[in-house]
C-alpha cells in the first residue's frame, strides 16, 4: 500500500495529483524551485523539500535532487505528472532503484515510446528521409523526437528553408528536452488532432477510455480539449481504439498513457504515444466518472483493473486558461494575479490562488475549466457562460478568446481542425470593449467625493477622466457631474446605484450592473477591472514619453535570450523579417526578427541573458533608398 506519494513536478498537476492523494488518505509531497517557493503545491502539500535553483534543469529536471528528496521526506512512490522528467526512462528506474514505487508505465515501455521516431517504427510507420524530400513531398512537419508541447516543431513549406528549420527545431528540443533528435513526417493540411485515453493493469487488461478532440491549437499547443471527439465514425472510432489498444499491449504499457493521431475525412495517420498523463485528461475523467490518476495509484499498487471500463456518459469540454496576450502572437505575460473565481457549475484545476505571482521561469496555464453536459452543446454553453463571468483580475489572458472560441459557429457545428486559429484568430481577438466600462470606472471612482459634499445648490462643470483599455490600447474620455442627487452622467445615462465597487446604470431603458475593482496605486500602477474590462486610468494631459532610438528591438516580455542569429555581430547586414534573436519566456520561443534591412549598430543581447519587458536588445539601422 502506497502511504506517501512525492510529485516529481510543480503547479497545477501537481495540486490535481495531491487532491486525490488527499481523498485516499495519502500523505503528499512536493519538491519546489526556488522560484516556487511560494507556489500554491508547496502550500497545499504535507511536505516541501527545495531543489536549490531557478530553472527546470536546475531543479524539477534533476532526477538524482528528485529521488533524494523523496527519500528524505519518507515517500514512499513518486508520481511523475506531466512534462519534465515524466517520460524520462532513467528516472522510473533511479526511483525503482532507490526502493520507491513508481506511478507511471515501465521503463521499458517508455524507452519504446519517448523517441517519436521508435514510435513509428514499432507501428510499422517509417518517417521520411530529409534527403530524399522534394518539393512535391511539401508541405511536412519537423518535430522533435523527444518531448512534445510544440517545441522543436515547425512546419516547411519552401524546400529552401528546410536545412535551416531543421536546425532551429534541433536547437529548441536539445533546449527543452536535452536531446536535438529530429525527424520529418508528412504535414496534413485541415487534419484533426484525435487522441485514446488508456488504461492498463499488470495482467493484460487494457481499456480504451473513449476519444478526445484536441484540435484547437495555438504554436502546436492545445488550447480546448472534448471527449468524445465529434463526427467521428463508429467504423473510425473503433479503429482508432483498436490501434491505442495495440500500442499499449506492443510494448507491455501499464498505467495511464494517451495514443495520438492525426485525423484526416476517415483515415487516421498514428503521432505518438505519451506515456503519462494528459493535461486534457479531467474531460475523459467527466465522461466515464472515474479518478484517473486514483486508478495510476491502483495500478502501481498491483490491483487489477475492471475486465471493461465504465459507460461514457454526455459530453465534457475543457479550455486552458492562459496570461498570454493572442492577439500579440501569443505574448505569454507575467505579474500578480490578484484575483481568480469560476463558476461552481465548471470543475476548475489550477495551481494559483488570488495575490500569486507569475513568472516567467514556467508554463503560462493558469488553470483549466471543465464543463460537463448530457450533451455537447450543453457542456459549450456551460463552459462559455461561466468563462463569459469568470473573474480575473491581473496579467491579460485568453479569457475573452476561450469564449468567442466556444460559441464560434464552426466550432459549434463540430469538427473544427488544426488550422481554426489561423483562419479565424484576428476576428476572435478584435477589440469589443464595453463602451460604458470606462464611465462605470469614473463614477465608482469618483462615489466618496460625491457621498462628501462633492456637489453643489448650481449645476457643476462636468469632471472628465481618461482610460486606456488593455490589452488593445484604446482610449477613452468619459464625462460626469456630482449634484444634490449624487453622481450624474451626460449622454442619456441614468445613474441608478454607485458602490465603489458596483456601479447600476440604465441606458435606453435598459437597467446594466458593473462589477469595479482596483488593485495598484500611482507608484504601482493603477488597473481597474470592469465586468471582464481591464482599464488604465490616463492623465489628463499626456505624459512625456521616451523616445527610443529608429530600429530599436525591445523584448516584448520578460524572458531568456536562448540563442542569436548565425554570425550575429554588431556592423553586419540584416534583411527585414529575418529572426536575429530568440526569446524564451514560458516554456515558448519568440524570434525577434529585423524591422528593415540595414545594419546592425548596435547588439546588447547575449545567450543566457535575463531581460524585462521593453529592454533593449538590438539596434538595426535602416538602408536609405
Amino acid at each position: 500500500m502506497i502511504t506517501s506519494v512525492l510529485v516529481a513536478n510543480r503547479g497545477e498537476i501537481a495540486c490535481r495529483v495531491f487532491r486525490t492523494c488527499r481523498d485516499l488518505g495519502i500523505r503528499t509531497v512536493a519538491v519546489y524551485s526556488e522560484p516556487d517557493a511560494d507556489a500554491l503545491h508547496v502550500r497545499e502539500a504535507d511536505v516541501a523539500v527545495r531543489l536549490p535553483g531557478a530553472t527546470p534543469a536546475e531543479t524539477y529536471l534533476r532526477a538524482d535532487l528528485v529521488v533524494k528528496a523523496a527519500l528524505d521526506a519518507g515517500a514512499d512512490a513518486v508520481h511523475p505528472g506531466y512534462g519534465f522528467l515524466s517520460e524520462n526512462a532513467d528516472f522510473a528506474r533511479a526511483v525503482a532503484d532507490a526502493g520507491l514505487t513508481w506511478i507511471g508505465p515501465p521503463p521499458e515501455a517508455i524507452e519504446a515510446m519517448a523517441s517519436k521516431t521508435r514510435a513509428k517504427e514499432l507501428m510499422g510507420i517509417a518517417p521520411l528521409k530529409t534527403g530524399d524530400l522534394t518539393a512535391g513531398d511539401l508541405p511536412v512537419l519537423v518535430k522533435a523526437a523527444a518531448g512534445g508541447g510544440g517545441r522543436g516543431m515547425r512546419v516547411v513549406r519552401e524546400l529552401a528553408e528546410l536545412d535551416s528549420e531543421l536546425a532551429a527545431a534541433g536547437a529548441e528540443a536539445l533546449s527543452a528536452f536535452g536531446d536535438g533528435e529530429v525527424f520529418v513526417e508528412p504535414y496534413v493540411e485541415g487534419g484533426r488532432h484525435v487522441e485514446v485515453q488508456v488504461m492498463a493493469d499488470a495482467y493484460g487488461t487494457v481499456w480504451a477510455l473513449g476519444t478526445r478532440d484536441c484540435s484547437l491549437q495555438r504554436r502546436h499547443q492545445k488550447v480546448v480539449e472534448e471527449a468524445p471527439a465529434p463526427g467521428l465514425t463508429h467504423e473510425l472510432e473503433a479503429s482508432l481504439r483498436d490501434m491505442a489498444v495495440r500500442a499499449a499491449r506492443a510494448t507491455g504499457y501499464r498505467g495511464a498513457g494517451t495514443v495520438e493521431f492525426l485525423v484526416a475525412g476517415d483515415t487516421a495517420h498514428f503521432l505518438e504515444m505519451n506515456t503519462r498523463l494528459q493535461v486534457e485528461h479531467p474531460v475523459t475523467e467527466a465522461v466515464f466518472g472515474v479518478d484517473l490518476v486514483a486508478l495510476q495509484l491502483r495500478v502501481a499498487e498491483g490491483e487489477r483493473l475492471d475486465e471493461e471500463p465504465p459507460p461514457a456518459r454526455g459530453h465534457a469540454v475543457e479550455a486552458r486558461l492562459y496570461a498570454e496576450d493572442p492577439a500579440a502572437g501569443w505574448a505569454p505575460q507575467t505579474g500578480t494575479l490578484h484575483r481568480l473565481s469560476v463558476p461552481a457549475a465548471v470543475r476548475l484545476d489550477t495551481g494559483f490562488t488570488d495575490g500569486d505571482t507569475i513568472g516567467v521561469h514556467y508554463d503560462a496555464m493558469l488553470a483549466k475549466a471543465v464543463a460537463h453536459a448530457p450533451t455537447r452543446a450543453e457542456a459549450l454553453r456551460k463552459l462559455a457562460g461561466a468563462l463569459e463571468k469568470a473573474v480575473v483580475h491581473g496579467p491579460v489572458t485568453n479569457r475573452d478568446l476561450l469564449v468567442r472560441s466556444l460559441r464560434h459557429p464552426e466550432f459549434v457545428a463540430g469538427g473544427a481542425d488544426t488550422g481554426f486559429y489561423d483562419r479565424h484568430l484576428t476576428a476572435l481577438t478584435a477589440p469589443r470593449p464595453d463602451p460604458y466600462a470606462p464611465l462605470a470606472a469614473a463614477l465608482a471612482a469618483a462615489h466618496g467625493r460625491s457621498r462628501f459634499g462633492g456637489f453643489r445648490n448650481v449645476s457643476s462643470q462636468p469632471q472628465t477622466k481618461r482610460y486606456r483599455t488593455e490589452p488593445d490600447g484604446t482610449e477613452h474620455e468619459v464625462r460626469y457631474r456630482h449634484t444634490r442627487d449624487g453622481l450624474a452622467a451626460d449622454d442619456g445615462v441614468r445613474v441608478v446605484r454607485v458602490t465603489p465597487s458596483l456601479v447600476v446604470l440604465e441606458v435606453d431603458g435598459v437597467v446594466r450592473k458593473f462589477d469595479v475593482a482596483v488593485y495598484g496605486d500611482r507608484v504601482h500602477g493603477k488597473r481597474v477591472y470592469v465586468n471582464g474590462v481591464t482599464l488604465t486610468p490616463l492623465p489628463l494631459l499626456p505624459e512625456p514619453v521616451a523616445r527610443q532610438e529608429p530600429g530599436s528591438l525591445l523584448a516584448p516580455m520578460p524572458g531568456t535570450v536562448v540563442r542569436l542569429a548565425e554570425g550575429l555581430a554588431e556592423g553586419v547586414t540584416v534583411t527585414a523579417g529575418a529572426p536575429l534573436i530568440w526569446l524564451e519566456a514560458m516554456k515558448m520561443e519568440h524570434r525577434i526578427t529585423a524591422p528593415a534591412s540595414g545594419t546592425l549598430t548596435a547588439l546588447h543581447a547575449a545567450p543566457g541573458r535575463q531581460v524585462e519587458v521593453g529592454a533593449l536588445l538590438a539596434v538595426v539601422q535602416e538602408d536609405q533608398p
